[in-house]
């Protein structure tokens, strides 16, 4: 895949009356996808600036919803977000009319200008039922506010296919109340969706195996002192000790500012 063509956002689930429907109700979207995308030098905010103003809702427009968008304070020319969708089948139908609508047909050079790298990304489903984003009654802050102050970790763990059922039950077991104890505020829980990817256009990494879990903290030094706490206590060493098999490598933690739209803060 050229990284001459832009990837976009998050999308609005409309799930169908009925029991899972029902499950699901709290999480934002049934798909999503986490997106890295590395900026030529000095380029991210340019970035931003036009994600901001011509991206967002006019993703939404055709059937996404954009979660989140955030700077990578670890990489000065990183960009991370989240965008979600219904199912799959929507996913293709709203990609679709985006990458061949109007807005991206405008604006694409512009975007692709800036990047020197976006095919880092990850299709993803909730872990369990209510452990994807929430963002019912949250409202996407205006064009020209202030960024949010606070940070959001999120971690991916790269697991392998037949240890990742049991490792998804144990972090929220086990795991999930340890990093709550010590400071975090977990957002949503994410495994693999290993469906065929309906818009073949824009890759993804499907041969990755992967849980990832987003935590949000007042600030950096919060997160910080989180880590502190956390080597400092047993009965973590004793979790990460007990599932160290589980793992096909090390864990990967991203730490992220959100922007000055993103939902997600």
């Amino acid at each position: 895949m050229s990284r001459r063509l832009f990837k976009g956002a998050a999308l609005a689930c409309a799930l169908s009356a009925s029991p899972l429907a029902d499950a699901l109700a709290q999480d934002c979207c049934a798909v999503v996808e986490l997106r890295q995308y590395t900026m030529y030098p000095g380029k991210r905010d340019e970035l931003i600036s036009l994600f901001e103003e011509r991206f967002i809702e006019s993703q939404e427009a055709v059937g996404m919803r954009i979660a989140a968008t955030f700077r990578d304070l670890a990489g000065p020319d990183r960009f991370v977000w989240v965008r979600g969708f219904a199912d799959m089948q929507a996913r293709h139908e709203a990609l679709t009319a985006f990458y061949y609508g109007p807005v991206w047909q405008a604006n694409r050079e512009r975007a692709n200008a800036t990047l020197e790298d976006n095919d880092n990304v990850l299709l993803l489903k909730p872990a369990f039922a209510g452990s994807g984003f929430t963002l019912d009654g949250l409202v996407r802050p205006a064009l020209g506010s202030n960024g949010a102050g606070r940070l959001v970790a999120a971690t991916i763990y790269y697991l392998r296919a037949d240890t990742l059922p049991g490792f998804a039950l144990a972090f929220q077991r086990e795991m999930a109340p340890l990093l709550e104890r010590n400071g975090a505020r977990i957002l949503a829980q994410y495994v693999s969706e290993k469906s065929r990817n309906t818009f073949a256009r824009l890759p993804v990494r499907e041969k990755e195996y992967v849980f990832v879990s987003f935590a949000a903290f007042d600030d950096a030094d919060a997160y910080v002192r989180q880590q502190r706490a956390l080597a400092a206590d047993g009965s973590w060493r004793g979790v990460l000790a007990a599932h160290a098999a589980d793992m096909a490598r090390a864990p990967e933690t991203l730490l992220l500012q959100p922007t000055a739209r993103s939902l997600v803060r």
